[in-house]
Protein backbone atom coordinates (compact mmCIF):
# COMPACT_ATOMS: atom_id res chain seq x y z
CA UNK A 1 0.00 0.00 0.00
CA UNK A 2 1.38 3.33 -0.96
CA UNK A 3 2.12 6.17 1.45
CA UNK A 4 -0.50 8.79 2.52
CA UNK A 5 1.60 12.51 2.76
CA UNK A 6 -2.09 14.22 1.67
CA UNK A 7 -3.50 13.89 4.64
CA UNK A 8 -1.63 15.66 7.24
CA UNK A 9 0.08 17.56 4.20
CA UNK A 10 -0.25 21.49 5.98
CA UNK A 11 1.77 20.33 9.26
CA UNK A 12 4.43 17.97 6.98
CA UNK A 13 4.87 20.86 4.76
CA UNK A 14 5.11 23.62 7.81
CA UNK A 15 7.49 20.96 9.68
CA UNK A 16 9.66 20.90 6.76
CA UNK A 17 10.00 24.26 6.23
CA UNK A 18 11.32 25.22 9.39
CA UNK A 19 13.88 23.09 9.34
CA UNK A 20 15.15 24.33 5.82
CA UNK A 21 14.67 27.84 6.89
CA UNK A 22 17.57 28.88 8.30
CA UNK A 23 16.11 32.21 10.37
CA UNK A 24 14.25 29.51 12.68
CA UNK A 25 15.69 27.79 15.57
CA UNK A 26 13.74 24.53 14.94
CA UNK A 27 16.66 22.17 13.28
CA UNK A 28 14.79 18.79 13.64
CA UNK A 29 11.41 17.22 12.73
CA UNK A 30 10.62 13.92 13.38
CA UNK A 31 7.45 11.92 11.67
CA UNK A 32 5.87 9.15 11.87
CA UNK A 33 2.17 6.29 11.48
CA UNK A 34 -0.78 6.86 12.27
CA UNK A 35 -1.15 3.19 13.88
CA UNK A 36 -0.98 0.98 11.83
CA UNK A 37 -1.91 2.69 8.76
CA UNK A 38 0.01 4.25 5.67
CA UNK A 39 -0.46 7.72 6.88
CA UNK A 40 2.32 9.89 8.19
CA UNK A 41 1.77 12.19 10.81
CA UNK A 42 3.90 14.82 12.73
CA UNK A 43 5.40 13.58 16.13
CA UNK A 44 7.73 16.69 17.26
CA UNK A 45 9.64 19.40 16.42
CA UNK A 46 12.32 20.46 18.09
CA UNK A 47 15.72 23.15 18.59
CA UNK A 48 17.94 21.37 21.01
CA UNK A 49 20.10 19.44 17.80
CA UNK A 50 21.21 15.80 17.03
CA UNK A 51 21.00 15.14 20.66
CA UNK A 52 17.14 15.88 21.67
CA UNK A 53 16.47 14.47 18.63
CA UNK A 54 17.52 10.86 19.54
CA UNK A 55 15.69 11.01 22.39
CA UNK A 56 11.71 10.71 21.23
CA UNK A 57 13.03 8.37 18.66
CA UNK A 58 10.74 4.62 19.86
CA UNK A 59 11.90 1.29 19.60
CA UNK A 60 8.60 0.07 18.80
CA UNK A 61 7.80 2.44 15.68
CA UNK A 62 9.18 3.41 12.31
CA UNK A 63 10.04 6.93 12.50
CA UNK A 64 11.73 9.46 9.82
CA UNK A 65 13.85 12.47 11.16
CA UNK A 66 14.63 15.38 9.52
CA UNK A 67 18.01 17.14 11.00
CA UNK A 68 20.04 20.77 10.03
CA UNK A 69 23.36 19.70 11.20
CA UNK A 70 26.65 22.38 10.81
CA UNK A 71 29.55 20.58 8.55
CA UNK A 72 32.57 19.77 10.88
CA UNK A 73 34.54 20.82 8.03
CA UNK A 74 33.12 24.21 6.64
CA UNK A 75 30.26 25.15 8.97
CA UNK A 76 27.95 24.85 6.60
CA UNK A 77 24.18 24.15 7.53
CA UNK A 78 23.76 20.33 5.98
CA UNK A 79 20.55 18.58 6.39
CA UNK A 80 20.13 14.62 7.66
CA UNK A 81 17.57 12.46 6.44
CA UNK A 82 17.09 8.94 9.26
CA UNK A 83 15.01 6.33 8.19
CA UNK A 84 14.32 4.49 11.80
CA UNK A 85 12.86 1.12 12.21
CA UNK A 86 12.89 0.05 16.01
CA UNK A 87 14.16 -3.24 17.18
CA UNK A 88 10.52 -4.00 18.27
CA UNK A 89 8.65 -3.53 14.96
CA UNK A 90 6.73 -6.37 13.52
CA UNK A 91 8.76 -8.14 10.31
CA UNK A 92 5.29 -7.66 8.20
CA UNK A 93 5.39 -3.49 9.05
CA UNK A 94 8.97 -3.02 8.36
CA UNK A 95 8.23 -4.80 5.01
CA UNK A 96 5.29 -2.99 4.32
CA UNK A 97 7.15 0.59 5.30
CA UNK A 98 10.54 -0.01 3.48
CA UNK A 99 8.83 0.28 0.40
CA UNK A 100 7.58 4.01 1.15
CA UNK A 101 11.69 5.17 1.99
CA UNK A 102 11.62 6.58 -1.51
CA UNK A 103 8.63 8.30 -1.39
CA UNK A 104 9.80 9.84 2.02
CA UNK A 105 12.73 11.22 0.25
CA UNK A 106 11.06 12.91 -2.27
CA UNK A 107 8.78 14.31 -0.24
CA UNK A 108 12.07 15.76 2.34
CA UNK A 109 13.92 16.93 -0.31
CA UNK A 110 17.45 18.49 -0.38
CA UNK A 111 18.89 16.18 2.32
CA UNK A 112 23.05 15.71 2.24
CA UNK A 113 23.17 12.24 4.35
CA UNK A 114 20.48 9.11 4.57
CA UNK A 115 20.88 7.39 7.43
CA UNK A 116 19.35 3.96 7.90
CA UNK A 117 19.10 3.33 11.31
CA UNK A 118 17.72 0.40 13.79
CA UNK A 119 19.26 0.95 16.86
CA UNK A 120 20.76 3.64 19.33
CA UNK A 121 24.25 3.41 17.97
CA UNK A 122 23.31 4.47 14.74
CA UNK A 123 22.19 7.71 15.67
CA UNK A 124 24.86 8.71 17.83
CA UNK A 125 25.30 12.26 17.21
CA UNK A 126 29.50 11.15 16.59
CA UNK A 127 28.43 9.38 14.21
CA UNK A 128 26.09 11.58 12.44
CA UNK A 129 28.36 14.25 11.97
CA UNK A 130 31.25 12.02 10.56
CA UNK A 131 28.98 10.77 8.03
CA UNK A 132 28.02 14.28 7.15
CA UNK A 133 31.90 15.54 7.32
CA UNK A 134 32.84 12.12 5.38
CA UNK A 135 30.32 13.27 2.71
CA UNK A 136 31.59 16.63 2.01
CA UNK A 137 34.43 15.78 1.21
CA UNK A 138 36.13 19.37 1.97
CA UNK A 139 38.28 20.52 4.94
CA UNK A 140 37.93 24.06 4.50
CA UNK A 141 36.89 27.24 7.36
CA UNK A 142 35.20 30.58 7.17
CA UNK A 143 36.14 33.38 9.61
CA UNK A 144 35.11 32.47 12.63
CA UNK A 145 33.69 36.33 13.46
CA UNK A 146 31.54 36.09 10.64
CA UNK A 147 28.29 33.96 11.36
CA UNK A 148 27.01 32.40 8.16
CA UNK A 149 23.70 33.16 7.28
CA UNK A 150 22.15 30.98 4.10
CA UNK A 151 20.77 34.47 2.77
CA UNK A 152 20.33 35.81 -0.73
CA UNK A 153 22.95 38.49 -0.72
CA UNK A 154 20.74 40.54 -4.18
CA UNK A 155 17.16 40.28 -5.95
CA UNK A 156 16.29 37.32 -7.43
CA UNK A 157 13.82 36.06 -8.98
CA UNK A 158 11.86 32.79 -8.13
CA UNK A 159 9.68 30.64 -9.83
CA UNK A 160 6.81 30.95 -7.07
CA UNK A 161 7.23 27.27 -6.19
CA UNK A 162 8.98 25.37 -3.48
CA UNK A 163 10.45 22.05 -3.29
CA UNK A 164 7.85 20.62 -0.81
CA UNK A 165 4.78 22.68 -3.00
CA UNK A 166 5.41 20.09 -5.61
CA UNK A 167 6.01 17.31 -3.82
CA UNK A 168 2.71 18.07 -1.61
CA UNK A 169 0.88 18.64 -5.72
CA UNK A 170 2.52 15.15 -6.67
CA UNK A 171 1.09 13.04 -3.22
CA UNK A 172 -2.46 14.73 -4.22
CA UNK A 173 -2.19 13.81 -7.92
CA UNK A 174 -0.97 9.99 -6.77
CA UNK A 175 -3.91 9.92 -4.61
CA UNK A 176 -6.15 11.15 -7.38
CA UNK A 177 -4.88 8.41 -9.02
CA UNK A 178 -5.26 5.91 -6.58
CA UNK A 179 -8.87 7.08 -6.41
CA UNK A 180 -9.48 6.20 -9.80
CA UNK A 181 -8.28 3.26 -9.87
CA UNK A 182 -10.33 1.99 -6.86
CA UNK A 183 -13.62 3.31 -8.78
CA UNK A 184 -12.75 1.34 -11.63
CA UNK A 185 -12.40 -1.83 -9.76
CA UNK A 186 -15.27 -1.18 -8.03
CA UNK A 187 -17.38 -1.09 -11.56
CA UNK A 188 -15.61 -3.82 -13.04
CA UNK A 189 -16.61 -6.09 -9.97
CA UNK A 190 -20.27 -4.56 -9.84
CA UNK A 191 -20.52 -5.28 -13.69
CA UNK A 192 -19.23 -9.03 -13.18
CA UNK A 193 -22.17 -9.56 -10.30
CA UNK A 194 -24.84 -7.98 -12.32
CA UNK A 195 -23.80 -10.18 -15.47
CA UNK A 196 -24.04 -12.81 -13.30
CA UNK A 197 -27.13 -12.27 -11.73
CA UNK A 198 -28.94 -12.04 -15.34
CA UNK A 199 -27.41 -15.25 -16.36
CA UNK A 200 -28.89 -17.00 -13.35
CA UNK A 201 -32.20 -15.55 -14.38
CA UNK A 202 -31.94 -16.99 -17.67
CA UNK A 203 -31.10 -20.43 -16.95
CA UNK A 204 -34.05 -19.90 -14.29
CA UNK A 205 -36.35 -19.00 -17.25
CA UNK A 206 -35.29 -21.93 -19.38
CA UNK A 207 -35.72 -24.61 -16.48
CA UNK A 208 -39.26 -23.36 -15.63
CA UNK A 209 -40.31 -23.18 -19.24
CA UNK A 210 -38.63 -26.55 -19.64
CA UNK A 211 -40.65 -28.08 -16.20
CA UNK A 212 -43.81 -26.26 -17.57
CA UNK A 213 -43.20 -28.28 -20.51
CA UNK A 214 -43.19 -31.37 -19.63
CA UNK A 215 -46.01 -31.01 -17.00
CA UNK A 216 -48.15 -29.97 -20.57
CA UNK A 217 -46.60 -33.81 -22.06
CA UNK A 218 -47.31 -35.20 -18.95
CA UNK A 219 -51.12 -33.73 -19.08
CA UNK A 220 -51.86 -35.01 -22.41
CA UNK A 221 -50.93 -38.29 -22.30
CA UNK A 222 -54.06 -39.92 -20.21
CA UNK A 223 -56.12 -38.09 -22.79
CA UNK A 224 -54.06 -39.58 -25.88
CA UNK A 225 -54.48 -43.11 -24.04
CA UNK A 226 -58.38 -42.98 -23.51
CA UNK A 227 -59.08 -41.44 -27.16
CA UNK A 228 -57.44 -44.76 -28.26
CA UNK A 229 -59.27 -47.17 -25.76
CA UNK A 230 -62.36 -45.26 -27.34
CA UNK A 231 -61.62 -45.75 -30.78
CA UNK A 232 -60.30 -49.45 -29.98
CA UNK A 233 -63.47 -50.37 -27.81
CA UNK A 234 -65.92 -49.22 -31.20
CA UNK A 235 -63.74 -50.47 -34.08
CA UNK A 236 -63.37 -53.93 -32.19
CA UNK A 237 -67.30 -54.86 -32.22
CA UNK A 238 -68.41 -57.92 -33.28
CA UNK A 239 -71.99 -56.95 -33.53
CA UNK A 240 -73.98 -54.55 -34.72
CA UNK A 241 -76.15 -52.93 -31.50
CA UNK A 242 -78.92 -51.59 -33.71
CA UNK A 243 -79.63 -55.05 -35.21
CA UNK A 244 -80.17 -56.37 -32.18
CA UNK A 245 -82.02 -53.78 -30.65
CA UNK A 246 -84.83 -53.89 -33.45
CA UNK A 247 -84.72 -57.54 -33.11
CA UNK A 248 -85.70 -56.99 -29.36
CA UNK A 249 -88.11 -54.05 -30.08
CA UNK A 250 -89.99 -56.53 -32.37
CA UNK A 251 -89.85 -59.31 -29.72
CA UNK A 252 -91.40 -56.15 -27.42
CA UNK A 253 -94.33 -55.33 -29.76
CA UNK A 254 -95.48 -59.31 -30.21
CA UNK A 255 -95.49 -59.70 -26.97
CA UNK A 256 -97.95 -56.03 -26.53
CA UNK A 257 -100.00 -57.08 -28.83
CA UNK A 258 -101.47 -60.69 -27.49
CA UNK A 259 -101.55 -58.86 -23.80
CA UNK A 260 -105.05 -57.55 -22.06
CA UNK A 261 -105.53 -54.23 -22.88
CA UNK A 262 -104.48 -51.42 -20.44
CA UNK A 263 -108.61 -50.37 -19.45
CA UNK A 264 -109.05 -53.50 -17.75
CA UNK A 265 -107.94 -54.03 -14.73
CA UNK A 266 -104.56 -56.25 -13.70
CA UNK A 267 -105.54 -59.35 -12.38
CA UNK A 268 -102.89 -61.96 -10.95
CA UNK A 269 -104.06 -65.46 -12.30
CA UNK A 270 -101.53 -68.36 -12.47
CA UNK A 271 -101.62 -67.92 -16.26
CA UNK A 272 -100.46 -64.52 -16.30
CA UNK A 273 -97.87 -65.57 -13.42
CA UNK A 274 -97.07 -68.56 -16.09
CA UNK A 275 -96.63 -65.66 -18.50
CA UNK A 276 -94.17 -63.46 -16.48
CA UNK A 277 -92.25 -66.25 -15.57
CA UNK A 278 -91.70 -67.06 -19.29
CA UNK A 279 -90.96 -63.32 -20.25
CA UNK A 280 -88.48 -63.39 -17.66
CA UNK A 281 -87.18 -66.60 -18.57
CA UNK A 282 -87.14 -64.86 -22.03
CA UNK A 283 -84.89 -61.54 -21.15
CA UNK A 284 -82.76 -63.74 -19.04
CA UNK A 285 -82.26 -65.33 -22.07
CA UNK A 286 -81.87 -62.78 -24.45
CA UNK A 287 -78.90 -60.75 -22.19
CA UNK A 288 -76.75 -63.93 -21.63
CA UNK A 289 -76.67 -64.56 -25.40
CA UNK A 290 -75.68 -60.28 -25.64
CA UNK A 291 -73.00 -60.39 -22.97
CA UNK A 292 -71.41 -63.14 -25.00
CA UNK A 293 -70.99 -61.24 -28.28
CA UNK A 294 -70.12 -57.88 -26.38
CA UNK A 295 -66.35 -56.90 -26.93
CA UNK A 296 -64.65 -57.53 -24.01
CA UNK A 297 -63.04 -54.31 -23.41
CA UNK A 298 -63.22 -52.41 -20.01
CA UNK A 299 -66.34 -50.38 -18.99
CA UNK A 300 -67.51 -48.36 -16.26
CA UNK A 301 -69.04 -50.26 -13.36
CA UNK A 302 -72.72 -48.57 -12.56
CA UNK A 303 -75.20 -49.25 -9.54
CA UNK A 304 -77.86 -50.97 -12.77
CA UNK A 305 -77.76 -54.86 -11.62
CA UNK A 306 -79.41 -58.12 -13.38
CA UNK A 307 -82.58 -57.76 -10.67
CA UNK A 308 -83.56 -54.42 -12.23
CA UNK A 309 -84.47 -56.26 -15.42
CA UNK A 310 -86.19 -58.77 -14.10
CA UNK A 311 -88.52 -56.91 -12.21
CA UNK A 312 -89.82 -55.09 -15.23
CA UNK A 313 -93.74 -55.70 -15.01
CA UNK A 314 -94.46 -54.13 -19.09
CA UNK A 315 -92.53 -54.80 -22.12
CA UNK A 316 -91.18 -51.67 -22.36
CA UNK A 317 -87.42 -50.80 -21.37
CA UNK A 318 -86.47 -49.49 -17.77
CA UNK A 319 -86.49 -45.30 -17.86
CA UNK A 320 -83.86 -43.84 -15.42
CA UNK A 321 -82.05 -40.53 -14.01
CA UNK A 322 -80.41 -39.02 -16.98
CA UNK A 323 -76.15 -39.42 -16.63
CA UNK A 324 -73.23 -37.50 -17.69
CA UNK A 325 -70.69 -37.94 -19.29
CA UNK A 326 -67.27 -38.64 -17.92
CA UNK A 327 -64.79 -39.55 -20.47
CA UNK A 328 -61.50 -37.19 -21.27
CA UNK A 329 -62.22 -37.10 -25.48
CA UNK A 330 -65.05 -36.80 -28.02
CA UNK A 331 -66.97 -39.91 -28.49
CA UNK A 332 -67.76 -40.16 -32.42
CA UNK A 333 -70.21 -42.65 -33.52
CA UNK A 334 -72.47 -43.90 -36.42
CA UNK A 335 -75.65 -43.48 -37.53
CA UNK A 336 -77.21 -45.68 -34.57
CA UNK A 337 -75.22 -44.61 -31.98
CA UNK A 338 -75.11 -40.36 -30.16
CA UNK A 339 -71.80 -38.45 -30.22
CA UNK A 340 -70.89 -36.51 -26.67
CA UNK A 341 -68.10 -34.58 -25.08
CA UNK A 342 -67.42 -34.58 -21.87
CA UNK A 343 -69.50 -32.90 -18.83
CA UNK A 344 -72.74 -33.40 -21.43
CA UNK A 345 -75.92 -33.99 -20.45
CA UNK A 346 -78.14 -37.45 -22.15
CA UNK A 347 -81.63 -37.50 -21.07
CA UNK A 348 -84.75 -40.02 -21.51
CA UNK A 349 -81.90 -43.20 -20.73
CA UNK A 350 -83.04 -46.70 -21.70
CA UNK A 351 -80.53 -48.88 -19.80
CA UNK A 352 -80.75 -52.35 -22.24
CA UNK A 353 -77.65 -53.75 -22.19
CA UNK A 354 -74.86 -53.46 -19.26
CA UNK A 355 -72.63 -52.33 -21.61
CA UNK A 356 -74.13 -50.17 -24.05
CA UNK A 357 -77.54 -47.52 -23.19
CA UNK A 358 -79.64 -45.27 -25.44
CA UNK A 359 -80.95 -41.76 -24.86
CA UNK A 360 -81.12 -38.33 -25.86
CA UNK A 361 -77.60 -36.48 -27.05
CA UNK A 362 -76.78 -32.85 -26.56
CA UNK A 363 -78.06 -32.23 -30.21
CA UNK A 364 -81.57 -33.81 -29.39
CA UNK A 365 -80.42 -37.33 -31.63
CA UNK A 366 -81.96 -40.45 -30.16
CA UNK A 367 -79.58 -43.33 -30.15
CA UNK A 368 -77.16 -45.63 -28.47
CA UNK A 369 -73.55 -44.80 -26.31
CA UNK A 370 -71.32 -46.73 -24.43
CA UNK A 371 -72.32 -46.93 -20.70
CA UNK A 372 -68.85 -47.24 -19.51
CA UNK A 373 -67.97 -43.33 -20.93
CA UNK A 374 -70.54 -42.06 -18.68
CA UNK A 375 -71.94 -41.63 -14.88
CA UNK A 376 -75.33 -41.27 -13.47
CA UNK A 377 -76.37 -37.95 -11.91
Amino acid sequence: MAVNLSKNGAALMAAYKEVVDGKTDTNWALFTYEGNSSDIRLAETGDGGLEEMVEELNTGKVMYAFCRVKDPNSGLPKYVLINWTGEGVKDSRKGVCANHVSSIASFLKGAHVTINARTEDDVEPETILAKVAKASGANFNFHKEKEYRDAPRGPVTTSGRTDGEWVFRHSQREEVVRRQEEMRRAEMERQKLEQERRDADEREAKERERRMKETEREKQQPIEQQRLEAKSLISQRSFNPRDIFKKREQSFEASDDKSTPASQPEIQTPAAHHHGQTQTHTLQKWFTDLSQSVSTAPYRQTHVSCEDYLNIKSPKNTKVDPVQTDVSDIFTADDTEISFDPDDIINGIEMVDEGWWRGYGPTGHYGLFPANYVELI
